[in-house]
């Protein structure tokens, strides 16, 4: 989505950037992965396909997606962005006669830095920008049955359980946005600060200092 493709948005302890083609090969050996696959129900791809998947989540208008870095190891200088990458998370636009639902998901592929509320926080930074520039009203996840730390965390996050597909062994979970949940995010996501990705890039320390 080329909304977002300057868009960083800094929080506590993560950075989401746009999702480039220098992030692809950390990408493709994340996706590598027997357990990724299952828990994202993801067919394993090529690099060069993977390198044509990023092209088409760039250029396309209802797919929203951003890195997820390790803000403390990104702050640092010497250290690149792609050692810095966590996961991702992703925003499609999936029905053309309602704009205003989205699906949402997130990957924690780096298993040092799950259980840590990582992804809470980055849960709420992408709601919070799919509500404020993206105008969704509803968020739907679709999570593997076998994913229950997943689950449990979307259900914290006030989504209810609308569907169990047993042939695809997922639930389907959704979160209408109305004003308490607009109160919600705004206060849960009030530290977040939106930055212009390139200038940030060239000039890390001082910027994520302030």
């Amino acid at each position: 989505m080329r909304t977002n493709e300057n868009t960083l948005l800094e929080g506590h302890n993560v950075v989401l950037v746009p999702y480039n083609a220098s992030h692809v090969p950390r990408y493709h050996e994340w996706m590598k992965s027997p357990e990724l696959q299952q828990l994202t129900a993801s067919e394993p791809l090529t690099l060069e396909q993977e390198y044509d998947m990023q092209k088409s989540w760039r250029e396309d208008d209802d797919k929203c997606t951003f890195i997820i870095l390790d803000k403390q190891q990104w702050a640092d200088p010497s250290s690149r962005e792609e050692q810095c990458m966590v996961g991702d998370v992703n925003i499609f636009l999936t029905d053309p006669s309602d704009p205003s639902l989205a699906e949402l998901e997130i990957m924690i592929a780096e298993p040092s830095y799950r259980g840590k509320g990582i992804g809470k926080e980055v849960t709420n930074m992408m709601m919070s920008y799919g509500v404020n520039k993206l105008r969704v009203k509803k968020f739907e996840a679709k999570i593997g049955l076998n994913n229950e730390v997943s689950i449990a965390m979307f259900k914290k996050m006030h989504f209810q359980e609308v569907s169990v597909c047993p042939v695809f062994r997922e639930v389907t979970l959704l979160l209408t946005v109305d004003d308490s949940v607009r109160t919600r995010l705004q206060d849960d996501t009030a530290h977040v600060k939106e930055r212009d990705y390139r200038l940030t890039c060239s000039n890390r320390h001082e910027l994520l200092s302030q």
